[in-house]
């Protein structure tokens, strides 16, 4: 029941001082960034049980110096996480203050498919495979938006390195828009391996690289993985060797690079006005 304003009126000439006004509720505020990447269990205890449970375990980090933790370890290798030895310092930051005892471990906002898996659904569907590559990534952000343009392109899966690029978190879950619900994502330990494991399907394997062919002369109809890589550093060495063709977009501004999301969108959309056969107008 509301207050009477007369009351406080009625306050004022018995004390001469004007009461406080009735607490009001906090706005909501969205999560901050740190607070979306919290998503992880701290402590031997806790670490050990998301393990043996199958929780979508990302990266085990393990404070330096710190003896006991083998048999986290190798849980957590045997569940494919990799193993990150980091400071107490850094482990406490990422712990949000939790008691940690040496050991956080992260986990992905969805579960991570095996390559063969995620093989299988283009198969299933009848369709030429379409999957699209991140070669080291570490901006959650974009992941997200990368992941989003390719489930509205029509791809069939996201494939992703297991080290020195961002999992799925928290973060890229809500960039997608939710498309990271909806696409399948493998993470494997060795890229150059996994594009090697495509070509064995049939499928031709392009990077995106300022240095290559035109992005609308290239033939997309059959099996694609396209290759997309870090802003600052394009792609890695053994992964571009391992690509059938370089892919590029061309630069007329001062600014001689795209964001890296951006870039794959463009030549992803490529991909699907091939498939679905809309003719482009030729002047």
């Amino acid at each position: 029941m509301a207050k009477d304003p007369r009351d406080r009126q009625k306050s004022f000439r018995k004390t001469g001082k004007v009461p406080a006004s009735p607490r009001r509720e906090k706005p909501f505020r969205e999560a901050s960034r740190e607070e979306e990447e919290s998503l992880f269990a701290a402590g031997r205890n806790a670490v050990m049980e998301a393990l043996s449970e199958g929780k979508n375990g990302d990266t085990l980090f393990v404070a330096a110096g710190v003896g006991g933790l083998t048999k986290i370890i190798d849980m957590a290798k045997a569940a494919g996480c990799p193993v990150k030895e980091v400071s107490e310092k850094k482990l406490s930051e990422l712990s949000k203050g939790v008691r940690h005892q040496g050991v956080l471990l992260t986990l992905s906002a969805v579960p991570y498919l095996e390559l063969s898996e995620l093989l299988k659904i283009p198969e299933e569907r009848g369709e030429a495979p379409f999957f699209v590559i991140a070669d080291e990534l570490e901006d959650p952000h974009n992941l997200g938006a990368l992941i989003r343009t390719a489930e509205t392109a029509g791809a069939h899966g996201m494939i992703i390195p297991k080290r020195r690029n961002v999992g799925v978190t928290p973060t890229v879950y809500k960039t997608s828009a939710g498309a990271a619900f909806h696409l399948p994502v493998a993470r494997v330990t060795n890229l150059a391996a996994a594009i090697d494991e495509l070509k064995q399907h049939n499928i031709w394997v392009y990077g995106c690289d300022m240095k290559g062919k035109n992005w609308c002369e290239t033939d997309f109809s059959g099996g694609v993985a396209l290759v997309v890589g870090s802003e600052g550093k394009g792609l890695s060495r053994l992964v571009r060797e391992q690509c059938d063709g370089m892919i590029s977009l061309p630069m007329r501004g001062k600014i001689t690079s795209l964001n890296a999301s951006v870039a794959g969108g463009i030549i992803m959309y490529e991909v699907l006005r091939q498939r679905l056969n809309i003719s482009a107008i030729n002047r």
